[in-house]
């Protein structure tokens, strides 16, 4: 089927290698996710190939995200590389092809590497397309050349200690779906003693409540886990409601607190 939609919640691979990266898959997919996210930068898109088609559930029925590397985004790269990403990943398209980074210090420019995501998409290689890790300046810029074609969404760090407010108001204003990674902040959300608290209310893990408000927000959140009682917690997760009170004590928590900031990153806002 096509999605006209991105799925509420995803399977996030980063860090899964190997065999462990194809049975998460491959456990996730069997407990009722539907959207898988990897990358090129990964180093896993095989693995992840082996787990969707080993797990007996049709790839139509799946949502697959990769994000193409800064390293390919001149545009006699990119489209060449988004194909072998389809060859590894055993497809003949994905659902949604995302820019990794921006550009570090714009060496490629934005024009390019999206007129070539585009042209992908033509191609039929993707179904959607997106971007990753932009600031409000680049989502506007990526809007003005992209004109009428869809960004179907941004995907930025976002959990209860960083909150990206900011980037999350903006992309909401433009029509872009902000999807969440490291949604539980690499495990630092299971210390938290607010997100402790407001679990024991629900029965819940403070993971989970980490997982609700992000989703509360309309945030897609994408957890990597590779333990099947850890992934069905996180699907679980989505059917906790919290009250107004309870997001206000963890919006509270925001301290700007980044996980991922690489030596190329933009200049966030």
């Amino acid at each position: 089927m096509a999605f006209d939609q991105l799925p509420p919640i995803g399977m996030g691979t980063f860090r899964l290698k190997g065999d462990v990266a194809r049975d998460a898959v491959k456990s996730a997919l069997s407990l009722g996710y539907r959207h898988i996210d990897t990358a090129q930068m990964y180093e896993n898109e095989a693995a992840v190939g082996d787990g969707l088609t080993s797990s007996g559930i049709p790839r139509r029925d799946v949502f697959l995200t990769t994000k193409i590397w800064f390293d390919q985004l001149r545009a006699s790269d990119l489209i060449n590389s988004l194909r072998e990403s389809t060859e590894r990943l055993k497809t003949d398209h994905v659902d949604l092809a995302l820019i990794h980074w921006p550009s570090p210090g714009d060496e490629v420019p934005m024009k390019e590497y999206l007129t070539a995501l585009r042209d992908a998409q033509r191609e039929g290689l993707t179904d959607h397309i997106g971007v990753s890790n932009f600031t409000c300046a680049h989502m506007d810029q990526a809007r003005d050349i992209l004109g009428d074609t869809p960004i179907f969404t941004n995907q930025v760090e976002v959990h209860p200690f960083l909150a990206n407010r900011k980037v999350v108001d903006h992309a909401r204003k433009l029509g872009i779906r902000v999807t969440g990674y490291m949604p539980l902040a690499v495990g630092r959300v299971m210390e938290d003693e607010t997100l402790q608290r407001i679990g024991r209310n629900h029965n819940a893990t403070a993971a989970q409540i980490a997982l609700a408000w992000s989703s509360a927000r309309g945030i897609v959140p994408i957890p990597a886990s590779t333990r099947p009682e850890h992934q069905k917690a996180n699907l679980d997760a989505l059917k906790i409601e919290l009250s107004a009170g309870e997001m206000d004590e963890i919006n509270a928590l925001d301290r700007n607190e980044r996980v991922a900031n690489p030596d190329f990153a933009p200049e966030w806002d």
